[in-house]
């Protein structure tokens, strides 16, 4: 094994967060600010790049692992969390919004995912937090994702997160789904991942969809959101109050407050 082996347990429903258990001397590496809590006896670390070469490795080695991560639009930094003291001791990271945190165990998959940009959570040390180069043009400008996703590469345990509900989806050799291109949570590698435009004029301009399709297609796994982060978002901004007032609560008698210009 490359990659440290560590035990974890996940607590809440709808607002999750891990619990990762380390024996001694452990690692488990994190964005930075996913942080929740750690018991006494845990070393905090910032490191530079994506932390596959923490504790060893030449300078460019770490360059370039940097490099990588601003490219997905993450910190230069992310941060280990080693245990220096005796027996097991306990770190949990949180999610930064509504949703669930998926374990995976990337000895099971082959050793590589694929997932969304800001999909990361954390991880055993030694995987390595990269990215994947989308190969079709219309997939990289048309994919809600861009040209770039992120790849996590080894044989230990990570923890992605996403928002809403997840659903897991086998697809057999040949078989083939499509998704809103926001609702793609993760894939293996082994999946063929491409965009297609929605047919149809009025279909595409007025059925509130969106123009492109992704087309997902199997031998592999697919990870689905139920609720993007963009979608929440929007809807939290087009609910918010645009001129300085209070906005009612969306009963008849907030609106009768706002209309005679009630505060």
């Amino acid at each position: 094994m490359n990659n440290h082996e560590i035990d974890y347990k996940l607590y809440g429903d709808d607002m999750q967060f891990v619990e990762v258990e380390l024996d001694p001397n452990e690692t488990v590496i994190a964005e930075a600010g996913s942080l929740m809590m750690m018991d006494d006896g845990i070393t905090m670390e910032t490191i530079f790049g994506d932390g596959s070469n923490f504790g060893g490795g030449g300078l460019m080695g770490k360059l370039i692992g940097a490099g990588k991560r601003v490219l997905t639009g993450e910190s230069l930094f992310m941060t280990a969390f080693t245990n220096e003291g005796m027996g097991k001791k306990h770190v949990s990271f949180a999610s930064p919004y509504p949703g669930k945190i998926v374990p995976m165990d990337l000895s099971e998959i082959n050793g590589k995912l694929i997932c969304q940009k800001d999909a990361f959570l954390a991880a055993a040390k030694g995987v390595s937090v990269g990215v994947e180069f989308q190969r079709r043009i219309g997939t990289g400008f048309f994919g809600g994702e861009g040209f770039i996703m992120q790849k996590l590469e080894g044989d230990g345990m990570t923890f992605i997160h996403a928002g809403g509900t997840i659903h897991k989806k086998v697809l057999a050799p040949g078989e083939r789904v499509r998704l809103d291109t926001g609702c793609l949570v993760a894939m293996t590698g082994d999946v063929d991942y491409s965009i297609e435009m929605v047919k149809g004029v009025k279909t595409a301009l007025f059925g509130g969809e969106g123009i492109f399709l992704a087309t997902l297609q199997g031998p592999g796994t697919v990870w689905v959101q139920s609720l993007p982060f963009s979608r929440l978002a929007s809807r939290v901004f087009s609910a918010m109050p645009h001129n300085g007032g209070s906005k009612g609560e969306g009963s008849a008698a907030g609106g009768l407050f706002d209309i005679l210009g009630g505060k």
